[in-house]
């Protein structure tokens, strides 16, 4: 299970608590769990995505920097 299927489920489970009290302070504290795992699970979410976006930043760098090796070997052998 990843980190973000934990946060999202303990986000689903903190709100069918919520609609399982009939006590309004329960209620409210499951709602705010809710609230407090589904920003977590968003901030898990955002995070993902920049590694991501950061390792296909990272490779495109590796093989602008590759080409560029090539190109000056390709060129001190006179071509």
């Amino acid at each position: 299970m990843t980190t973000l299927a934990f946060y999202e489920e303990r986000a689903t489970e903190a709100r069918q608590a919520a609609d399982a009290t009939t006590l309004a302070n329960v209620r409210a504290r499951h709602l705010r769990a809710a609230a407090a795992w589904e920003e977590m699970a968003a901030r898990a979410s955002r995070t993902a995505r920049f590694r991501e976006e950061e390792a296909v930043r990272r490779a495109m760098r590796e093989d602008a920097a590759a080409l560029i090796l090539s190109a000056a070997s390709f060129a001190r052998r006179g071509h």
